[in-house]
């Protein structure tokens, strides 16, 4: 099940892959999709806490569901 996640700070593709690249290494097998347009990261295979672990380390401000 996919659900997506306000994620800001986001500004750039280099972000976006950071972001994309954190998650898939705190929780390998997941699916990513960024969208910088609404500031959202939407993951299949991941938990809220691994992807804000991941987020959080990665440098960006974890906001929660959307």
């Amino acid at each position: 099940m996919s659900t997506t996640y306000h994620v800001t700070g986001m500004t750039c593709g280099g972000c976006a892959r950071s972001v994309e690249s954190a998650i898939k290494a705190e929780a390998p097998g997941a699916k990513v999709s960024v969208d910088l347009g609404s500031a959202s990261v939407t993951v299949d295979g991941a938990s809220e806490s691994q992807v804000k672990k991941a987020v959080d380390e990665a440098g960006f401000t974890f906001l929660g569901v959307a």
